[in-house]
Parts: structure tokens; C-alpha cells; sequence
């Protein structure tokens, strides 16, 4: 299981207890499939007639940030979600497969 703090933000409005359920679960669920994050933070926010949600996760050589909107609070939540999902697999994906370019370059057996 992840050790990640998770920060979640209401800022000026006030969400139903579903829509605060489901951002904590996915955000833990982001914290036990990347190990390596030790902060993850999202931001949800009124913007006129549409709300805008932001997120941001650090950790071990990750930092990663994105931003999104939508008509309903919790559209908006799944698509930063969503979004900080994708930004953490690639670069997650990179890190690993670095490794394994560079072990495979150097295997003897190359030579």
C-alpha cells in the first residue's frame, strides 16, 4: 500500500459526500499503483458555470501537475484523475525502462 499523503481541496463550494468518497479512493488508489509518490494533492473549484480541478503528486524523481474542467464536480475530478494517471504511468514507465535499456546494452552477451 502506498504511503502517499493525500491532500483533497474544496475551495468555495460545497460537494456531496459521494463525490468526496470517490476522490479519496482514487487518490489512494493512485498512491498503491505508483509506490514512489509521497504527496498527492488535487484542487476542485466553481469557475462560472463549470468547475476546474487541478492535481499535483511528487515524490521520488515524479513531479507532475495537470489541470481540467467540466460542467459537474466530479466530471471534472475524473478527468484530472485520469489525466495525472497517464502523466504518472509514462514517466513511471520511463524510469523502469531506462533501467532495463541500459542493462540490456551492457549485457556480455551483446558484445
Amino acid at each position: 500500500m502506498g504511503e502517499a499523503v493525500v491532500a483533497i481541496h474544496f475551495k468555495d463550494m460545497h460537494v456531496d459526500e459521494t463525490v468526496k468518497d470517490v476522490v479519496e479512493k482514487r487518490c489512494h488508489g493512485l498512491s498503491d499503483e505508483f509506490p514512489e509518490l509521497t504527496h498527492l494533492e488535487v484542487t476542485l473549484e466553481p469557475d462560472g458555470v463549470r468547475h476546474t480541478a487541478s492535481g499535483h503528486a511528487t515524490g521520488k524523481a515524479t513531479e507532475v501537475a495537470t489541470h481540467a474542467a467540466g460542467v459537474e464536480p466530479r466530471q471534472a475530478v475524473d478527468k484530472v484523475l485520469d489525466k495525472l494517471r497517464a502523466q504518472l504511468r509514462r514517466t513511471h514507465d520511463k524510469r523502469i525502462f531506462a533501467h532495463r535499456r541500459r542493462a540490456h546494452r551492457s549485457h556480455p552477451r551483446r558484445s
